[in-house]
């Protein structure tokens, strides 16, 4: 696991053992200009359109006492493959295991306009919602909006309305207390820029591990996940995911993810508060 020193904005490599017990994470969506790893290596991240985003993270988390902070943009070296996928799979425990996950939402400018940013609408921001313990919230300018937690300054109601997600879910009940067929409502409708990412950002949400294999289709992709949660596990609620276009194209025969890597929605065929707990093992 790379981290970003919150000082002299170095990048270091520590082995498992060696993670620091107490880290920051950002989260926020990607647009143009963001610094890779590479431009980190080469020392021209400071003239790229994304690096205020990188130092004001850095800012914010050594003001908060913290040493590291783990960014994706520029902590995963996305030209090995096999990092990549390492990266990808262990992305829900990064964020489980952080301190603090600040939430960058570049696009508002204040707390009235908190359910319009599109940070609500992507699909790996789902994760990085529930696998935190504490989510606190920014607008453009860094001004602290609220947290997900706790009772001041709370954001969990209005987020649980942005999102349908159940605030006790929200404010930290285990999401694999949830059934198989809410956890997949919860990504109906957000989008992503490569198809298979409609599968493997629901990875962590499942606790399933796969190969990445982008360049496979959404279509494939999404039927692995259903066969390694079939596998893992004995809730059978994931039977009744149907995409709304297709009535026919159901549950583990489902072909499309709730998520949206093409103009398409989805449904369930009843509310998954219906349904019960789940019997998993996961």
């Amino acid at each position: 696991m790379r981290l970003l020193h919150t000082k002299d904005l170095r990048v270091q490599y520590f082995v498992p053992s060696k993670v620091p017990s107490k880290y920051a994470i950002l989260s926020h969506t990607w647009e143009e200009g963001e610094v890779t790893l590479q431009d980190m290596e080469k020392g021209v991240h400071q003239g790229m359109k994304g690096y205020p985003k990188l130092k004001n993270s850095c800012k914010r988390a050594a003001d908060d006492g913290y040493e590291w902070i783990w960014i994706d943009t520029c902590c995963i070296d996305k030209t090995s493959s096999a990092e990549l996928t390492e990266a990808i799979n262990s992305m829900f425990e990064y964020y489980n295991h952080s301190a603090v996950c600040y939430a960058y939402l570049a696009d508002i400018d204040s707390l009235d306009t908190l359910e319009q940013s599109r940070w609500f609408t992507r699909g790996w921001t789902l994760q990085e919602l529930l696998a935190p313990r504490v989510v606190i919230f920014f607008d453009s300018q860094w001004r602290k909006l609220g947290t997900k937690h706790g009772s001041e300054n709370s954001l969990s109601k209005q987020i649980a309305s942005r999102t349908g997600i159940p605030e006790d879910v929200i404010q930290g009940r285990l999401v694999q207390t949830c059934n198989v067929a809410q956890r997949m409502s919860w990504a109906a409708q957000r989008e992503l820029t490569r198809e298979e990412d409609s599968a493997y950002c629901l990875l962590g949400l499942f606790d399933i591990h796969m190969t990445v294999i982008y360049g496979e289709g959404a279509e494939k992709a999404f039927l692995r996940l259903q066969e390694e949660i079939i596998r893992q596990s004995a809730d059978h609620t994931l039977f009744i995911w149907t995409p709304k276009h297709d009535p026919y194209n159901q549950g583990l025969l489902a072909r499309e993810s709730p998520t949206k890597p093409r103009s398409r929605s989805s449904r369930l065929t009843k509310e998954p508060a219906e349904l019960g707990s789940p019997q998993s093992k996961m």
